[in-house]
């Protein structure tokens, strides 16, 4: 089983990012699962959703506490909620920033986690580009596809075309495949430096 926990704040499509997520997954032929945990409801608050993605029927409904991956859609998280609590070693860490890791003060703890699994993406500045807004749980969707390989850049624009329609649809579908050429080449930009 494959497990997601996507850290935001209220009002950046956290919850319906992990939905998307999960109809990724299903058109993909696979089972998946989403759903959120809230605090106070009310934007700006801190919000976490969940996704489990396997190839079987997944029985599981508690909060995942030990994440195969991270998508942090708000940096300023980082200071007030353990985002990295109970992320695997091995796991994957996608993070809503155009500055990097060491900018962010998390150099030396992400510098432990596999360099090709980590990322930082402008996501925002992205969905302002494309959507004219901030909304970058598309984006970020896009930009999992590319880190995680757990779905398929082609699913994720699906999932998007059933969540949303006409030019809000094909602006997050811009959006989000902007977002995995991005990752892809800060990728290959990292394994050129080692």
């Amino acid at each position: 089983m494959f497990q997601v926990r996507i850290h935001g704040r209220g009002g950046q499509g956290v919850v319906t990012g992990a939905e998307m997520l999960s109809i990724a997954a299903f058109l993909e032929g696979k089972h998946a699962q989403a759903f959120p945990s809230f605090g106070s409801e009310r934007t700006g608050a801190p919000v976490v959703a969940f996704c489990r993605i396997d190839t079987k029927e997944i029985r599981l409904r508690e909060p995942i506490m030990a994440p195969d991956a991270l998508i942090i859609q708000d940096p300023t998280l980082l200071q007030s909620v353990d985002v990295f609590q109970g992320l695997k070693k091995d796991g994957y860490i996608l993070l809503n920033s155009g500055r990097g890791f060491d900018a962010l003060g998390i150099g030396e703890f992400v510098s432990a986690f596999r360099q090709e699994r980590i990322c930082c993406l402008p996501a925002t500045e992205i969905a302002v580009k494309h959507l004219g807004r901030p909304m970058p749980n598309a984006v970020l969707l896009g930009g999992f596809a590319a880190i995680s390989g757990a779905i398929t850049l082609e699913s994720v624009h699906a999932a998007i075309r059933d969540k949303f329609g006409g030019k809000v649809a094909d602006a997050n579908v811009a959006a989000a495949t902007d977002a995995f050429e991005t990752v892809k080449s800060l990728i290959a930009q990292e394994a050129s430096h080692a």
